[in-house]
């Protein structure tokens, strides 16, 4: 009969074995004294997912945690197909979902952290998961998971073999990341110029009267928000998300759209024509976030094939076509000028919120209608263009990264013979 394990793991190198999991680790779980040092506290979101690097978060991490020591390993039990598996560099507390694991004498941590974020035992550990919404990993399977393990000696090697090569590949992902990052920049610079300059660089210019929006065109207005749609700014529905019918009305959510201006697919909830009925959306139709981490982020509610609307953290605004065009509007929500306006409003408020009466008094440039028209043109070319090598950077991380993974879990079962590799 067949070893259930063998499915994962595959045919070892004969001099191999398998060991569980709880004769190769100690599970750690001391919670901390009353004047522990609490400096570094690692919670799920510092830990990224498959490479286990240190994620900086501004966040307050609540809960007593548990103690690391150096070299322990912080398993990510929450969605264990994160792999968020994190090798402790110094001591410090387990914040939230972790198994924190010490090996023994003759497991080398290092191996063993590439190990457990491999495919074949992310995957593994997953298929064990309970809990429909809140997916957790049981210590009781994962301690009795058999592991591959080969000797010391070929641990080490291994170890360093993986440590080289994926220093390797995380220096082209960075490499790839800043590129986009300094594409990003590039685009936001060209929207700026844009809706607050205009294409003639001839045109005389007036200052603003705004100092976050400096010099615009002497034949361009500029007005608030309130000034140039065609109905007040509205507030969504206070709705809870759970159906799933796509016959009805789509609800739209912060949740639900991103930086590529989509709606994504895999979060779609409808709400019933009843509760929907005051907040349908229009084509053209933006709409702001209002509070929380998205705060400022916008949205055009444009060429959608069905009906939506949206919800109560969303702020809806609908431009009045006579005087700005839709998209003109939006573009203006990605340039740094509009950035710089949040920020003011920050400065003003104890937290970051803008509520409805914030956004009304948002002071937006008002070219004339065909030169909005025209700068359009002009810069969803150049932008279309910037995306273009965007996704393509970004398709080539995504491939550095199944890369990466792909050599860790061929290595940690054997499929490379490291013995035979040199650290060049």
């Amino acid at each position: 009969m067949k070893d259930p394990v063998s499915d994962w793991f595959g045919v070892l190198p004969g001099h191999w074995q398998f060991r569980k999991l709880k004769f190769a680790v100690m599970l750690v779980t001391k919670r901390p004294l009353p004047n522990t040092d609490e400096a570094n506290r690692i919670a799920l979101e510092n830990v990224e997912s498959w490479s286990g690097k240190f994620v900086a978060s501004d966040s307050e991490y609540e809960g007593e945690g548990i103690e690391f020591q150096n070299n322990d390993l912080l398993f990510g039990k929450l969605r264990p197909y994160l792999a968020k598996v994190y090798l402790a560099t110094k001591a410090g507390l387990a914040i939230g979902d972790f198994y924190v694991l010490r090996c023994s004498k003759d497991i080398t941590h290092t191996f063993l952290a590439h190990l457990l974020r491999s495919k074949s035992c992310i995957n593994i550990i997953d298929s064990s998961t309970y809990g429909a919404k809140m997916p957790r990993a049981s210590w009781e399977f994962m301690g009795n998971l058999p592991i591959p393990l080969p000797p010391l000696n070929e641990q080490h090697a291994i170890a360093a073999f993986l440590d080289y090569k994926t220093a390797q590949i995380d220096s082209l992902i960075d490499k790839k990341r800043r590129m986009i990052e300094l594409l990003k920049e590039k685009r936001t610079a060209l929207i700026s110029h844009a809706v607050t300059k205009g294409l003639n660089p001839d045109a005389p210019m007036k200052d603003s009267g705004v100092p976050w929006l400096g010099q615009v065109p002497a034949h361009w207005e500029v007005k608030r928000l309130k000034f140039v749609v065609s109905d007040k700014l509205r507030y969504g529905a206070n709705e809870s998300a759970e159906l799933d019918d796509p016959a009805l009305p789509r609800y739209i959510r912060i949740t639900d759209f991103g930086d590529d201006g989509k709606l994504r697919p895999e979060t779609f909830k409808s709400l019933e024509p009843e509760k929907a009925r005051d907040y349908m959306l229009m084509d053209g139709d933006i709409l702001f976030a209002r509070s929380g981490a998205t705060v400022g982020k916008t949205f055009i509610f444009k060429d959608y094939q069905g009906v939506a609307c949206h919800a109560g953290y969303l702020i809806r605004a609908r431009p009045d076509h006579e005087q700005i065009v839709d998209q003109f509007l939006y573009t203006f929500t990605k340039s740094s000028q509009y950035d710089d306006w949040k920020s003011s409003v920050f400065i003003q408020a104890t937290i970051e919120n803008i509520g409805a009466d914030k956004y009304q008094n948002l002071l937006v440039p008002v070219p004339p209608i065909e030169e909005q028209k025209s700068i359009l043109n002009k810069v969803h070319g150049e932008m279309y263009r910037i995306d273009v090598v965007i996704s393509a950077t970004g398709h080539a991380v995504e491939k550095l990264q199944e890369y990466r993974t792909a050599i860790i879990t061929a290595a940690v079962i054997g499929q490379i013979d490291v013995r035979n590799h040199g650290a060049a």
